[in-house]
């Protein structure tokens, strides 16, 4: 079994936004007190089970979902891929409209977020 690497631009593009996923999700499961620092989150005295959500729900989640998009590399899973970051970016709208959430970081994680969701569905929708 040999490592694939896409030869088109699109799937390059979809592949690295996977990777790039992938990649945080592995930080943020093994440093989860580095990424309540870089997301400005804190845990109560006591609460361990913070550091649980983090390792589980966000560096879990990020880690296997990059992994299953590089590993499976087909349309449908960049697509996928592509929606679920397109809902959380809506999601982080939302916030920003609603939370008073209009602060530089939010915007600055808005970008992220639909340049993660964007890659994959240009691929998959064949606009690259």
């Amino acid at each position: 079994m040999e490592f694939y690497f896409p030869a088109q631009l699109g799937e390059q593009l979809a592949f690295g936004a996977a990777a790039f996923t992938a990649f945080a999700g592995f930080v943020m499961m093994f440093a989860p007190g580095l990424t309540f620092r870089f997301f400005r989150l804190q845990t109560r005295e006591g609460r361990p089970s913070a550091y649980g959500e983090a390792r589980s729900t966000i560096g879990g989640f990020y880690l296997g979902f990059g992994l299953a998009a590089i590993l499976l590399a087909q349309p449908m899973v960049y697509f996928a891929f592509g929606a679920s970051f397109a809902l959380a970016a809506f999601a982080r709208v939302l916030s920003i409209m609603s939370d008073r959430g209009s602060v530089p970081f939010n915007f600055l994680l808005l970008i992220v977020q639909v340049v993660l969701a964007v890659l994959p569905l240009l691929y998959v929708f064949g606009w690259v």
